[in-house]
């Protein structure tokens, strides 16, 4: 895959994943709990998965047992354990200091990428990671909310789900060497069902799935922020590095925002759009970056 096209692929999924506030508030207000709601995306993933797989040929859903380790690295460690984080930070402290501490990850994929990858800390990286941190900073609203409390748990599960977030990018370019999207998205997501099954209610969960707009939104959650999302972010680790990869994501808060405004009335600040234009100045600018190491890769035979 060309890098652009690599990139391309990340931003649409990241976009898409902004879109994730749209089902969940719909699914929340007709009954279902938060963890409820996440099983519930795991599960219309993989079924949307399995069926997207039956007529791959060969079959993507062959593994080696011996492999399974990058999937409990996707599907527990990182999926499981982000919601899971992520939900408990936003009840001890509020939806904006949830929100910043989620968008650590870039931090940590790059810290992370450095030892496991040996991915290089360049200074235009470096430029574009603290672009995104004020840029996630500003658009969370948290520099004009002076009463959200804080408590030391909140801010612990909060670096949680940063870390949780980001291992997926790093399971998931350890995955990328051996298997597909596909493959990967499916068992990313079979573990995170399996894994919560015992913790949901399940009877509860699937009465109220009797509605068929209920069942609509969600398939729907199941189907566009997370199928389409994570099946093309992961196609998009096959060519651009983990720390780049989760710079790009962090469009998911602008286009979060943008939602707000376009279904709920809800209108942003002069910081809040300040805070997009800089998450928007940092994808532009890795994209330049990379765009030129690509040409320079061409040219010489080597890849970056």
């Amino acid at each position: 895959m060309a890098i652009r096209h690599a990139y391309f692929s990340i931003i649409i999924s990241a976009a898409l994943w902004g879109t994730i506030g749209f089902y969940v508030n719909y699914l929340r207000d007709a009954g279902f709990t938060a963890l409820q709601v996440v099983w519930l995306r795991a599960a219309a993933a993989v079924v949307f998965f399995f069926i997207y797989a039956l007529f791959q040929k060969p079959s993507p859903l062959f593994v080696r047992l011996k492999d399974m380790k990058y999937f409990l690295g996707t599907g527990i460690l990182s999926i499981t354990l982000f919601n899971w984080c992520y939900f408990t930070a936003i009840q001890e402290t509020s939806l904006s200091v949830a929100a910043v501490l989620l968008y650590t990850a870039p931090v940590f994929v790059i810290i992370l990428s450095r030892f496991v990858f040996k991915s290089p800390l360049t200074a235009r990286k470096l430029i574009s990671l603290l672009l995104t941190a004020a840029g996630c900073l500003f658009v969370s609203g948290l520099l004009s909310d002076s009463s959200s409390s804080v408590t030391v748990f909140g801010i612990i599960t909060g670096l949680g789900a940063g870390f949780g977030y980001a291992l997926y990018s790093i399971f998931g370019k350890l995955a990328a060497a051996f298997y597909s999207s596909l493959t990967i998205s499916f068992y990313t997501f079979l573990v995170t069902a399996a894994a919560l099954l015992p913790f949901v209610q399940l009877k509860s969960a699937l009465a109220l799935l009797i509605h068929p707009e209920t069942l609509l939104m969600a398939a729907g959650l199941g189907l566009f922020p997370t199928v389409i999302a994570y099946y093309l972010y992961t196609n998009g680790l096959k060519a651009a590095d983990a720390g780049t990869a989760s710079i790009l994501s962090t469009v998911e808060p602008a286009v979060a925002a943008l939602m707000g405004i376009l279904f709920y009335e809800e209108s942003l600040t002069f910081i809040q759009y300040a805070g997009i234009i800089l998450i928007f100045s940092a994808v532009i600018l890795l994209r330049e970056k990379k765009t030129a190491l690509s040409e320079i890769s061409s040219t010489s035979g080597t890849h970056s």
